[in-house]
């Protein structure tokens, strides 16, 4: 069970978590730091990189008197209440001690490490307060990752063997989010995808029946209801479905995170801690046949089309464009290809001039801006007779610069103008959802 800087940003939300927490035996759970607490710790690196040790002293006095309310609010018993204190006064007079020595990355990730120190070893004292049997696991005994910034699967497997074996006796395991050490043993973080990406690493380690998501939101949305009325949560994702709508917005899980549930056959269920009851979504390697599951949109997109005569019957002309996209760093989104142009879209446009100038020795080259992709996610094998066709006919009176289909078997996108997205999501959703 993971649960994020929001479920656990307050002591009562603290204590909610509790009681999910304890709802089922055996449960290893990962927390983030208390919301707020990172921005905080970011703020205090960044005033000890310009070497103001005042401005940082000052940010950790003030996160250390939110700190001290919290904890006040949070314990009742003054012996565990004493010794958290104490915990709390050695963790910031820690962090005052950057102001005096150095500072440099290494230290940085230190000092971001901290917040899921702190309230791992909050929840740990509000659970034994309980009465619960509770073991506190440090992740950087067993969270680790190799040269490549890469988790080192086989160490965690192992270490947190170890750990679970050396508390046999806990009700209750707890452990950080996003914090590891790197292959020479310092201190370091797991970069894409944070305490999820914890949460499902050690879900395979330890082969466990479910990796749970706890987050504010109320499971993954098939669009925003401020633009199409009437949605729903949607229940049931394969990984693949999910892995599409994440590059469009669904923020609550980044792709890499979910891959070690994915390829450890582990169902992942997303939800909500403000709504516990609420079912949330399971995203699996199951797929439901013939459903289409959510449309999604992505703005501030660019378009770019290359046609050339020499294209045709050409090889090594693609791989020629797209050494000028890798060698700039730049991702393509969609790519369509005829005899005489390609075009592509992409998100990031921060070398766009140089990209256009080094396409311009293989032909013209025109530009749009302001695009933006519409995606319908589902079971879009191409054997489903009919999809595609409702999906163009609630397209057929908006123009449509790009269309991609059969990349893989779970997405059709349209590439539109911004302008026409709300309309072009509205269609869509009253043709594939609402239909009487």
């Amino acid at each position: 069970m993971k649960f994020g800087g929001t479920s656990v940003g307050s002591a009562q939300r603290m204590k909610n978590v509790a009681k999910l927490i304890c709802d089922s035996p055996r449960n290893l759970v990962v927390l983030s730091a208390m919301s707020g607490t990172t921005n905080s710790l970011v703020e205090i690196s960044k005033y000890l990189n310009n070497h103001n040790a005042d401005g940082a002293n000052e940010t950790i006095n003030q996160l250390e008197q939110k700190y001290k309310g919290h904890i006040v609010e949070l314990i009742s018993d003054e012996t565990i209440l004493a010794q958290l204190s104490q915990f709390l006064n050695e963790q910031f007079d820690f962090l005052r001690s950057f102001t005096k020595h150095p500072f440099g990355i290494r230290e940085e990730k230190i000092v971001l490490a901290q917040g899921e120190i702190l309230s791992t070893n909050m929840m740990t004292a509000y659970l034994r307060e309980q009465g619960i049997n509770v073991a506190l696991l440090s992740a950087l005994d067993f969270m680790r990752i190799d040269k490549n910034g890469e988790p080192d699967s086989i160490y965690i497997k192992e270490k947190i063997a170890e750990q679970l074996k050396a508390n046999a006796d806990a009700e209750l395991f707890i452990t950080q989010g996003f914090i590891c050490r790197n292959a020479y043993g310092e201190i370091d973080n797991l970069q894409r995808g944070g305490s999820d990406y914890t949460a499902s690493l050690l879900g395979a380690a330890i082969g466990a029946s479910e990796i749970q998501i706890w987050t504010d939101i109320d499971g993954m949305h098939n669009n925003d209801p401020r633009i199409v009325e009437h949605t729903t949560a949607i229940r049931q994702l394969h990984f693949n479905e999910a892995a599409e709508l994440a590059y469009f917005g669904a923020k609550v899980l980044h792709p890499t995170c979910i891959q070690p549930a994915k390829f450890a056959n582990i169902p992942v269920r997303v939800l909500n801690t403000m709504m516990p009851e609420a079912p949330g979504t399971l995203i699996s390697n199951e797929s439901e046949r013939g459903i289409i599951k959510a449309v999604a949109a992505k703005d501030n997109i660019t378009a770019i089309k290359i046609k050339s005569s020499r294209m045709l019957l050409a090889h090594g002309f693609l791989r020629r464009v797209f050494e000028i996209f890798e060698s700039y760093q730049t991702s393509i989104d969609m790519i369509c290809t005829s005899e005489v142009g390609v075009s592509m879209s992409i998100d990031n446009t921060t070398h766009l001039n140089e990209i256009v100038e080094d396409l311009k020795k293989y032909g013209t080259v025109t530009v749009d801006h302001g695009m933006c992709i519409i995606c319908v996610v589902g079971d879009m094998d191409w054997e489903n007779i009919g999809f595609e066709s409702r999906a163009m006919d609630a397209m057929k009176d908006i123009p449509v610069r790009m269309v991609s289909y059969g990349g893989s078997n779970y997405n059709i996108s349209f590439l539109v103008r911004e302008s026409d997205k709300v309309t072009a999501l509205r269609k869509l959703s009253k043709c594939l959802f609402n239909e009487e």
